[in-house]
């Protein structure tokens, strides 16, 4: 699952867009925060084949999303 396919929530004005604006982080990074957050056994695996995209990955469970974001 890819959460970042669902359309308007990743793009300009989205849900995601709007999370990532208030936290400094990019939509895929508050993606991955969402996943962490719903629940404690959850273990996202993004692929990439860049030190770069793997830090901003690993940068994403830094984030603290508030209750109305997660939800």
């Amino acid at each position: 699952w890819y959460p970042l396919l669902v359309g308007r929530l990743a793009g300009p004005g989205g849900a995601l867009a709007e999370a990532a604006g208030r936290h400094g982080a990019t939509p895929a990074q508050v993606a991955l925060a969402w996943l962490l957050a719903r629940s404690p056994v959850m273990l996202p695996i993004p692929g990439t084949s860049r030190v770069a995209h793997l830090e901003e990955n690993v940068a994403a469970a830094a984030l603290r999303l508030d209750a109305d974001e997660v939800e």
